[in-house]
């Protein structure tokens, strides 16, 4: 049997998905790709990877991907690292950029900015990463560089936040999925290693020290208090929800 190719994200917020893929010892026969978030379903779709870690949006516009693990990228609420970074207040946004790395927050924008703040930005696709020496009118910025990005901004919103604001839902950023044909055994042995990794967290930090960008115990909080791991019914509801308004946005754009 072929190892099973896995693609998770390269952020603080994966840690404890690896350490789990990684030192749990409950998964044994795989290979571990490690991408941003945006890359993540497009290796899906070209088959270069099994099963991934991959925005939800790009699951709305994939159906043939089936969600396989009872884990996620969630919030239920304030997440720290999905934000749009602004020199204007909300009300006064003309452009907004979007972050290249990006699948399912530069969709959430629009969904906020049309049904929640009621404006029409002009977006602009970043083709590149974020220039962190540049200062943008109006960003949507995501993972680890946001800790330093947020301190040259003097608006920042927290979409986590914002959509819990506009729906009382939690969000989920990102799920495993991958394409049918995974034995249910390797799912299993996923699962039981992405669990034990969550309950690791400091450990997961701990064998990660190069690339942390903020201090330790800081890291400890952002991944026990603002992410949420946990693949639960209001979770599920909230993807359903944020599909609907994916189909408005669509919907809007060819009346």
């Amino acid at each position: 049997m072929k190892p099973l190719k896995i693609t998770a994200v390269s952020y603080l917020n994966t840690f404890p998905f690896v350490h789990g893929i990684t030192k749990s010892g409950l998964l044994q026969d795989f290979e571990l790709d490690l991408q941003i978030p945006s890359l993540c379903g497009k290796k899906l779709v070209s088959g270069e990877t099994d099963i991934a870690l991959v925005p939800v949006a790009a699951i709305h516009n994939h159906p043939e991907f089936e969600i396989y693990t009872d884990f996620c990228i969630g919030c239920n609420g304030r997440v720290k690292t999905v934000l749009l970074l602004s020199k204007v207040p909300v009300d006064k946004i003309e452009n907004i950029y979007l972050d290249y790395d990006s699948t399912t927050s530069v969709n959430l924008i629009k969904v906020l900015c049309k049904f929640y703040w009621k404006i029409n930005p002009l977006w602009i696709p970043m083709k590149n990463s974020i220039d962190q020496n540049e200062k943008y009118e109006s960003i949507v910025a995501i993972g680890d560089k946001t800790f330093e990005l947020e301190k040259k901004y003097p608006f920042s919103y927290d979409l986590g936040e914002m959509w819990r604001n506009f729906t009382g839902l939690p969000f989920v950023f990102a799920c495993w999925a991958g394409k049918k044909g995974i034995s249910k055994e390797m799912i299993k042995d996923l699962n039981a290693a992405l669990s034990w990794g969550i309950y690791h967290i400091p450990e997961s930090i701990e064998t990660n020290p190069e690339k942390l960008f903020i201090p330790k115990d800081e890291a400890i909080k952002y991944l026990q208090s603002d992410i949420n791991f946990i693949l639960d019914k209001d979770k599920k509801d909230a993807m359903q929800l944020f599909y609907k308004y994916l189909d408005m946005l669509v919907e809007s754009t060819q009346e």
